[in-house]
């Protein structure tokens, strides 16, 4: 099962997103089409609104509740968590949650360095398998505060890599083939107990910084096709 968790805003008491919601489903499409042949199933989650909102984390806490939902409905299951953008966060703040084996964030939002706010937890992630993708010209999620946390999570959870698109943006269009292929392929290999492909694997085995910068190479799904 994988749940796929929209894009949403820093603040805000307005209703979730439409436009977040449809930018979502290309991912969830094409992860459930590359596991279809396995049971995957791919979920979109519809939050309860579209802000953070501070200590209340309410994007996490419905993140959360699909993830209860998900084992009402499926049962013991394995989940994957991916997110973009506030998502992203919202994936990895709940990855502690007992069904998750796995957490995907995609430009994940960070909040800024602040040494009077505590920082972002990593600990969920001990025993969970973490890929963070970030474009390195994304004008709207800081890569820098991406790379910090990853560096952060690898500490305490070795199963932690970080791929960095090289002059992408927030949305990862540019290369949007090649990050679909590579969220399918660490979201495969981690729900079904398969071998990832050698880069993800080369990712998740080096130390910092290089498992946590490494490059998406150009024609990266092409090369899986062939």
């Amino acid at each position: 099962m994988v749940l796929v968790l929209p894009d949403g805003e820093p603040e805000s008491a307005r209703r979730p997103s439409a436009l977040a919601r449809a930018s979502a489903l290309p991912l969830a499409r094409s992860l459930a089409r590359a596991g279809r042949g396995d049971g995957l199933v791919a979920h979109v989650v519809r939050y309860g609104g579209r802000g953070w909102n501070g200590t209340d984390a309410r994007l996490a806490t419905d993140a959360s509740r699909a993830a209860d939902e998900a084992v009402r409905r499926y049962g013991d299951v394995p989940v994957c968590l991916a997110g973009q953008g506030m998502g992203g966060r919202a994936a990895l703040h709940a990855a502690g949650h007992g069904a998750v084996n796995s957490v995907l964030a995609l430009a994940p939002w960070l909040p800024e360095d602040d040494v009077a706010a505590q920082p972002e937890p990593v600990k969920q992630l001990v025993g969970r398998r973490v890929l963070i993708v970030h474009g390195t010209n994304d004008a709207r999620s800081d890569p820098e505060l991406s790379y910090r946390l990853a560096e952060r999570a690898k500490k305490a959870n070795r199963d932690t890599c970080r791929f960095e698109v090289h002059s992408d943006g927030h949305a990862l269009r540019q290369y949007q083939v090649e990050v679909q292929a590579l969220a399918a392929d660490f979201v495969i290999g981690s729900l079904l107990s398969r071998a990832y492909a050698r880069p993800v694997a080369d990712a998740l085995a080096a130390p910092p910084p290089l498992g946590l910068r490494m490059p998406l190479a150009a024609g990266f799904g092409r090369a899986l096709r062939h």
